[in-house]
């Protein structure tokens, strides 16, 4: 049977992240990790109209420049030069600039299948094995680290097992690993769109009485739309012939990029804040959307999973404790505990205060969106967040 230093249970975004800041200083130790994946990358990026994204923070970058592969990723990384703030109906709003904050951009913005394909194609193959296609179907706990099976019935060991899975993870279930789940009673529809006007790099949020939205720049001119709205009304727009949709949306989004164009294929997703009760145990670690998975209005999910997975490499490498010691383990959660706090409780709090109808709540938070136009320290804050830098200096 094999035996493995580090098993790293799905090699989505996080799960390749986490192998990338491993895989140095794991070579220098000796280290052997396996990434275990059920769909294998393609062996070249197909570029597609419809493909999905993710919004990386500004910190984001900073991590993937030190991990050697932010140079590739920025081949087709839209840079987030401005984003717009703005309550539909409503006076306040506020605007972050790259420019007023010193950075070459807020965030970029990349599709999802450019991201792993470079993720990947960073790995070295001498310390990182690859098990892909495959899937882990159960976990065993061992004295000395866990025994996992995989659907073809095969087995291996390892030191320490990293559950990356993603947020519907079976295994975390199955591990006995409760969740905290406070449903937002919305559903988010996903979609890519085309403008008559250049984007030129802004990023726009959206706040109305139906649900927030967001449009995030792309290359090509397109833009990433993420549009919530309470009950089935995500479902009924999803339906609507392209015409209609697009008719909608201007209706609610505006002229700010002139006509609306073109609307690719339309996803929905329900949404909830899930936070996995445990997020380490002796020789076990829960990473990714499997600890906690954010709404997507905030965009900070994919950047605070690829801020732990930055982190839990540095505390396994600095230590001399055998790799799955709890002590260890725990360190690391508690490292990251202040940012999971301070992220989770911004992208919650954002998405209940933009969410709400009540005539005293919309006066206030038009208040706030006004305040941080006037007060330079307040909006500096707000920046840091979006930046991704908001607990940390040193990525």
């Amino acid at each position: 049977m094999s035996r493995f230093n580090i098993a790293i249970v799905g090699g989505g975004l996080v799960g390749a992240s986490l192998a990338l800041a491993l895989q140095a200083g794991a070579k220098a130790r000796g280290w052997k990790i396996v990434l275990i994946e059920p769909f294998a990358p393609g062996e070249t990026y197909q570029p597609s109209y419809d493909a999905r994204s993710s919004a990386l923070s500004f910190g984001a970058r900073r991590i993937y420049e030190r991990l050697g592969v932010w140079q590739q990723i920025s081949r087709r990384a839209e840079p987030i030069l401005q984003i717009q703030v703005s309550d539909r109906g409503r006076f306040g709003a506020t605007r972050l600039s790259a420019i007023e904050e010193g950075v070459p951009a807020l965030g970029y913005v990349v599709e999802n299948a450019w991201l792993g394909q470079c993720l990947w194609a960073g790995l070295d193959r001498d310390v990182v094995s690859w098990r892909v296609p495959a899937e882990v179907r159960s976990m065993q706990p061992l004295a000395d680290g866990y025994r996992l099976t995989l659907a073809d019935e095969t087995e291996l060991e390892c030191d320490l097992a990293v559950l990356a899975d993603g947020g519907r993870s079976s295994l975390r279930e199955q591990l006995g690993i409760g969740v905290r789940q406070t449903p937002y009673d919305q559903s988010a529809l996903i979609a890519n769109i085309t403008p008559s006007e250049a984007h030129c790099g802004q990023a726009f949020e959206r706040f109305t009485d139906d649900g927030p939205m967001a449009l995030l720049p792309l290359p090509d001119n397109r833009c990433a739309l993420v549009w919530t709205r309470r009950g089935n009304d995500t479902q009924r727009l999803a339906e609507l012939d392209d015409r209609s949709f697009l008719e909608e949306l201007q209706g609610v989004f505006g002229y700010r990029l002139g006509n609306l164009r073109q609307v690719g294929a339309r996803h929905v997703y329900p949404l909830a804040l899930v936070e996995a009760e445990e997020q380490v145990r002796s020789h076990l670690v829960i990473l990714g959307n499997a600890a906690h998975s954010l709404h997507p209005i905030a965009g900070q999910g994919f950047n605070l999973s690829l801020r732990d997975a930055d982190a839990l490499a540095e505390t396994l490498l600095d230590s001399d404790a055998a790799l799955g010691d709890l002590a260890t383990l725990q360190i690391y959660r508690e490292r990251q505990r202040a940012d999971q706090q301070l992220t989770v409780g911004f992208s919650d709090k954002v998405t209940r205060l933009f969410g709400s109808t009540q005539s005293a709540v919309t006066t206030g938070r038009n208040l706030g969106l006004l305040g941080l136009d006037l007060l330079p320290t307040a909006k500096r804050w707000f920046a840091r967040q979006a930046m991704g830098l908001g607990t940390r200096t040193d990525v």
